[in-house]
């Protein structure tokens, strides 16, 4: 799915069958902080007209590798294969050292829950980097703790490969779910993204605010504010239109 239509309204900003990897992969991708893997049981090949399950989770699992250049447009998790499916897995076999043939089979899924946690969070993230700073941990939000910790999860992918992209350069969360009551508190607009689980405002070692919303914007972010300040938002605001927030808002438009 791609969109074209720049929306500058925002919101106020504040901060198996089990496939085992081979060494070789193992080694490509820069496992870091990963832990032991509860890896996800992948049924079979997955390519262009295949539908299921096993397709959204892949889908989740690449949606950070939507575009090779700015672009508004994002990996829609559906279930169905296609061709903006195809295009993202072709860049993460590309950028794992795989054959970028774009059929996800057992390398590919070795790759894929080298990432995964036994905790269900990523390899570089932890699910604690994202609580509300107030102690309410993924509750008080406008959705349920378990809707929010699965935005959350997902937000993880994609803050891979920006880390991926980003050479591998340690990411800072500064801001991932807010409660509500916690969102006042910090002058949060009422329907930030963040009350939801889908935003986070975070720095990278090394990079300018600039340089993070330039790889953001390949990303499959739908949210990115100004880089004119220390932070970087991100959210994916466009998949969630039923949280109110169904429009593009490139705050700097294409940088």
């Amino acid at each position: 799915m791609t969109h074209s239509s720049l929306d500058r309204r925002g919101f106020l900003r504040l901060g198996t069958r089990t496939v085992a990897a081979a060494a070789s992969l193992a080694v490509a991708v820069d496992l870091g902080l990963a832990g032991q893997a509860s890896a996800h049981s992948w049924g079979g090949n997955l390519s262009q007209g295949s539908s299921g399950s096993d397709v959204a989770e892949l889908q989740i699992r690449i949606a950070g590798w939507a575009a090779d250049s700015a672009s508004q447009s994002y990996v829609a998790v559906d279930g169905s294969f296609g061709p903006g499916t195809d295009a993202a897995l072709r860049r993460f076999q590309s950028a794992y050292g795989l054959s970028a043939d774009g059929v996800a089979g057992p390398q590919t899924f070795s790759v894929l829950n080298s990432l995964e946690k036994s905790d269900g969070s990523t390899a570089h993230f932890d699910f604690s980097e994202f609580t509300s700073h107030d102690g309410s941990g993924f509750g008080g939000g406008k959705v349920g703790a378990s809707e929010v910790k699965e935005n959350v999860r997902r937000t993880m992918y994609k803050l891979e490969a920006l880390r991926k992209k980003a050479g591998g350069s340690a990411v800072t969360i500064n801001s991932g779910f807010r409660s509500v009551a916690y969102n006042s508190s910090v002058g949060g607009a009422s329907n930030s993204m963040h009350v939801y689980g889908v935003a986070a405002d975070l720095a990278v070692a090394g990079h300018s605010t600039l340089q993070v919303y330039r790889i953001a914007e390949t990303c499959g972010f739908s949210g990115l504010e100004t880089y004119t300040v220390s932070w970087q938002h991100v959210d994916s605001r466009v998949e969630h239109s039923n949280y109110g927030s169904g429009f593009w808002w490139w705050q700097d438009g294409v940088a």
